[in-house]
């Protein structure tokens, strides 16, 4: 027996070893050149880069519909259709007639993209109000579970509350009291400016700026301030408060300027709000003024759903998905180009979905059923994928989990899969074995304090207990074949840098695609895997979602 286990050691070792000879060793009928060219079709210029409520849509929808109906999928949606209607409410705020921040003699000019970028979510023609009690909250945590409260007893209603971008210890030395109170340099929801503009409107405030640094929001102001005074929600919510009326982005210099008029240093009060002992404080003598108009616009969005049906337990469910939209047209580059086709974000995404539908259709029957989603309004704040977790055609508790591209890295093999969010769930563990079977290993982000578990639309899943898993190429960098890990770096330096949100993000004759190739197989693997199996994935101890997941349990077989 011994001599048995032996020989069947030895030969998954030599396996492994050949394996990694040749990581694309993969038993795959992905098609790199069917993702390439359906990502030249969405991100060419006919589709005007894909904005919801916009003939680019009317455009995109039909493409991704006339896809899954050639493949043979069945149609999803909404009472037998294809699509799920997303009612959004697009608003612009014009030029203002007046932003300021003002002191009894001073005054800090506020310029919309420039210094600060400014929008509302609510649907009236026009914002007023003069001398706003300006707060600085700190990083505006209210987190009972780690004894964590930067509110106190102070009142924000009426009010402009500033906060600090990402988490209290993102940027804390190893002998301050807050270090790996939240996570070190992985970024937790707190971190996020969404949870932050959702926490003031709890509380009652009537706008919300975050100040934006490069390396704690992870990306630079060239991208907070890229459609300044523009925004995208949704036009019916569950959601249990109003937003506040005015939310953004200030730019750390014009913050800095803001805390001088105070008789601060905001590098001071940085280092204080670390501090447990921290509590929100007026920032006194200063007020906000602003006389703005605003354009709003209600449209109707699409999510795209399809279905492959089970064949013995339809009534459960595995969720493949991506995002549709990119940004549309904006102002000429330097070659004068204004589309913005989303070519990686995410239309190569939405190609390894189309892909992922024909191989599990011409495969051999799956017991669950997997449903197909492409979401709108991604770019908006995942507003499509919040909008199907609040009004699920299918339901949530008895979907086994969701797979989420976003964004494939291009530069070829990679000897790793890059892991988002480590430690949230067991389909981790589905991932580390899918890896081994394609001659690969599993490697945790490298820009953890990015948040990207939170910025991607599997998070809106999440909040709703399905466990998901993510994969996205600039989360770190991939260990490729042809330059190793320095290679992989330079990618994302590349993308993120260059071309990310912007109109260089275009389709590429010269991308190698082998490295999205095994990223969709791996996901290929898993999903043939849990489709065939019993198994529901489980939160891990200590995720966030685990509770929710756990009050459902007995919904499921």
């Amino acid at each position: 027996m011994f001599y048995r286990q032996f020989i069947l050691l030895l030969s998954a070792c030599l396996a492994c070893a050949a394996a990694f000879s040749n990581p694309l060793a993969l038993d795959t009928d992905i098609d790199p050149q069917r993702l390439s060219d359906i990502v030249k079709t969405l991100a060419s210029d006919e589709f005007e880069g894909r904005a919801p409520g916009t003939a680019g849509e009317e455009k995109t929808i039909a493409y991704l519909v006339e896809q899954f109906k050639a493949l043979g999928l069945k149609p999803a949606g909404t009472s037998g259709a294809w699509t799920q209607s997303v009612p959004m409410l697009h608003t612009t705020i014009e030029q203002p007639d007046k932003l300021a921040f003002s002191a009894t003699d001073k005054s800090l000019q506020l310029i919309q993209g420039e210094n600060i970028e400014i929008s509302t979510l609510h649907d009236v023609d026009a914002i007023n109000f003069d001398s706003a009690p300006v707060v600085f909250v700190g990083f505006g945590v209210d987190a009972p579970e780690r004894d964590w409260d930067d509110f106190g007893d102070i009142d924000l209603r009426g009010k402009v509350a500033i906060f600090l971008v990402n988490d209290p210890d993102f940027s804390a030395s190893p002998e301050e009291p807050v270090a790996g109170r939240f996570g070190d340099r992985r970024m937790t929801y707190y971190g996020r400016w969404a949870y932050k503009f959702e926490e003031a409107a709890r509380r009652g405030a009537l706008a919300a700026l975050v100040i934006h640094e490069t390396e704690a929001a992870g990306y630079g102001w060239s991208v907070a301030a890229s459609s300044p005074g523009d925004n995208i929600a949704l036009a019916e919510s569950s959601g249990a408060e109003p937003p506040v009326m005015l939310q953004g982005w200030l730019k750390y210099e014009a913050a800095e300027s803001l805390f001088e008029m105070a008789g601060l240093d905001l590098s001071q009060q940085r280092k204080q709000a670390r501090s447990p002992d921290f509590k929100a404080m007026p920032l006194k003598g200063l007020s906000m003024n602003a006389e703005l108009k605003v354009k709003t616009e209600q449209f109707e969005s699409q999510n795209v759903l399809a279905m492959l049906p089970g064949t013995t337990r339809s009534d459960e469910y595995l969720m493949v998905s991506s995002h549709w939209d990119a940004f549309g047209l904006g102002v000429p580059d330097e070659q004068g180009r204004t589309v913005r086709p989303g070519a990686n974000d995410d239309a190569l995404g939405t190609a390894g979905v189309l892909e992922l539908a024909r191989v599990l259709k011409q495969g051999e029957p799956l017991q669950r059923s997997v449903l197909f989603a492409v979401w709108t309004g991604e770019e908006s704040g995942l507003l499509g994928s919040k909008a199907y977790a609040e009004k699920p055609l299918y339901p949530l508790e008895k979907t086994a989990a969701n797979f989420t591209l976003d964004i494939l890295q291009t530069a070829g093999l990679a000897r790793d899969v890059i892991l988002v969010g480590e430690g949230q769930s067991e389909l981790e563990d589905d991932l580390a074995a899918a890896a081994a079977q394609q001659g690969r290993v599993v490697t945790p982000e490298t820009l953890p304090e990015n948040g990207l578990f939170f910025r991607a639309d599997h998070f809106s899943m999440a909040k709703q207990g399905v466990p998901v898993l993510l994969m996205m190429g600039i989360a770190g960098g991939a260990d490729l074949v042809e330059g190793g890990r320095e290679a992989g770096e330079q990618w994302i330096a590349d993308y993120v840098g260059n071309c990310y949100h912007k109109t260089c993000d275009a389709w590429d004759e010269n991308w190698n695609l082998d490295g999205a190739v095994q990223d969709i197989n791996a996901f290929e693997i898993i999903i043939r895997d849990l489709a065939n199996s019993e198994r529901w994935p489980e939160w891990k101890s200590g995720s966030e979602f685990k509770a929710i997941r756990d009050a459902s349990a007995a919904a499921r077989p």
